[in-house]
């Protein structure tokens, strides 16, 4: 009797469950219909917006970067690979140096380098000011960078403070002439004599080689204009009126000659004056 009884209330037990457990099911299916269309109207959201936001992240090319891209892609993209995103023991990467990096090294002609040297040296430009300008733009266009200002760079200089800041900034390497002095490891400061005004102040911007960057947080645009202001108007024509320049390298070939000179004349008036006695 007993076990009638418990056979009973199980089986009544278990057709009370089943509308709870069907209950349940169709919660659970109902939580991933939702699911399932959530994640269809955001990947449809995705489909209409994406298109929008990847042109927005990519703009399309200006005229004179297009003309700056065929440039790269026919003299370029060897060293510094199709994205210029640089190629391992041939050239850096160029995403972020902007285009004052360009106008410095293509314009003075240091690029395209005819071998791997200890430094790039200066030689007759490879491109016109028109091409140079449409390199810069691609290569500004494509990552960014400092840029070198439009317009007379030296307007409203003063000289007096140009030559301070010479002094101060430049000559331990570029020398108080501005003739250029040797570095370390085969590298070199070079003769500023026949930089132009462009080109100073794309290095000022870009740092090339051993040269530091002066920003316009260390170095203002409007110092800028007094340091080439004063390389352009002073050190380049000044008239040496001592007779010699000897390289205007600064006070240790001065000195140098002076000894030598003087060491000379010494020994020559010490004969004198023996041969006479």
């Amino acid at each position: 009797m007993t076990s009638d009884n418990d056979r009973r209330r199980g089986l009544l037990a278990r057709l009370r469950g089943r509308p709870v457990a069907r209950s349940r099911g169709r919660r659970r299916l109902g939580a991933a219909v939702r699911l399932a269309a959530a994640l269809m109207l955001a990947g449809g959201a995705y489909t209409v917006f994406a298109p929008g936001v990847q042109a927005q992240d990519n703009p399309p090319l200006s005229a004179a970067a297009n003309e700056g891209k065929a440039l790269f892609d026919v003299s370029c993209v060897t060293c510094h690979g199709r994205n210029a995103q640089g190629v391992e023991g041939r050239g850096p990467s160029l995403i972020g140096v902007g285009s004052a990096s360009v106008e410095f090294q293509v314009g003075s002609g240091r690029m395209p380098m005819a071998r791997q040297e200890a430094q790039a040296m200066r030689k007759p430009p490879a491109f016109t000011d028109e091409q140079v300008r449409q390199l810069g733009q691609y290569i500004q266009e494509l990552g960014g960078g400092p840029q070198v200002p439009q317009g007379d760079l030296r307007e409203g200089a003063n000289l007096a403070t140009g030559g301070e800041l010479f002094r101060i900034n430049c000559s331990q390497c570029h020398a108080f002439g501005a003739g250029g002095g040797a570095l370390s490891s085969g590298k070199y400061a070079p003769s500023l004599k026949p930089a132009s005004d462009r080109q100073i102040y794309a290095a000022m911007l870009s740092g090339p080689q051993n040269m530091p960057v002066f920003g316009d947080n260390q170095i203002s645009p409007e110092q800028k204009a007094d340091i080439i202001a004063y390389i352009q108007e002073t050190l380049k024509h000044d008239q040496d009126q001592g007779g010699f320049n000897l390289g205007r390298y600064g006070p240790s070939t001065e000195g140098l000659a002076i000894f030598l000179v003087g060491i000379v004349a010494l020994v020559f008036a010490s004969l004198w004056i023996a041969g006479k006695s």
